[in-house]
């Protein structure tokens, strides 16, 4: 029984002791705090909780300083960043400016150039139309193809107006029955043949008669019998049209 009565105490004084090492544990510890405060600092009252270390009123004003520093620093790099960006924009609008300026000046170089090819061109064209014009002023106009106004011209001038209408015969077709029915001669009339009794004579270098002179009129000679040309042209004509060619007549016609 004794030995469990001293069991009993024994954890009992061994709880004890135990809290009272805690408690001067604490003791040393306040101790020390209060060691460490300066002389000139104010402790705190018996009242305040227990733990909590006050600070001088020396200490707090060093702080403010500090933080104002910082504060100041922070505001100087912001402006700087602000200065920076804007010095950046305006950078940027001046390169965008000049490359404008640089492109309205391109533009307008090209249109001036252009301007000046047209005009060039025009100036080109205008001189090549006038060197054209001068060289058709330099250009002698063809002479009118003239004839002799004897047999040689007439059956001539007879034969390129049948070539324009497209009538066959030819230089001696002609002048062979020239020969035979006139001589040669423009004049020579018939007054003895049916046809002069008739009331319609054969006249000029192939005889024709009214009639068949008027229905045989080549245009663009001479309304006459009597004319060299427009007689050479009629009868011509007429002898195309019934024998095929002046130059198959052989008698008369």
């Amino acid at each position: 029984m004794l030995k469990n009565t001293k069991n009993r105490l024994s954890r009992t004084l061994t709880k004890r002791h135990k809290i009272a090492i805690a408690g001067v544990g604490t003791l040393g510890a306040a101790a020390l705090a209060l060691s460490a405060v300066p002389g000139n600092a104010q402790t705190t009252t018996a009242d305040a909780p227990t733990g909590k270390v006050a600070y001088s009123s020396e200490q707090i004003k060093d702080v403010k300083p500090s933080v104002t520093n910082q504060l100041a620093a922070a505001g100087v790099k912001a402006e700087e960043m602000s200065a920076k960006h804007k010095a950046a924009v305006a950078a940027a609008k001046h390169r965008a400016a000049v490359a404008h300026d640089k492109h309205v000046a391109a533009k307008a170089t090209a249109a001036k150039k252009a301007a000046a090819a047209k005009k060039a061109e025009a100036a080109r064209k205008a001189k090549a139309a006038a060197s054209r014009d001068a060289k058709r002023v330099q250009v002698k106009p063809v002479a009118a193809k003239t004839y002799t106004n004897n047999l040689d011209g007439w059956i001539r001038e007879a034969l390129d107006i049948m070539k324009k209408h497209d009538i066959p015969g030819t230089y001696n077709g002609l002048h062979k029955n020239i020969i035979r029915e006139s001589a040669g001669n423009p004049n020579a009339i018939n007054n003895w043949d049916i046809n002069a009794q008739n009331g319609v004579p054969s006249i000029g270098l192939l005889q024709v008669i009214k009639p068949t002179f008027d229905a045989y009129h080549v245009p663009g000679t001479a309304k006459s019998q009597y004319d060299p040309v427009a007689n050479l042209t009629a009868a011509a004509n007429y002898a195309a049209d019934r024998y095929g060619s002046i130059d198959n007549v052989n008698s008369a016609y």
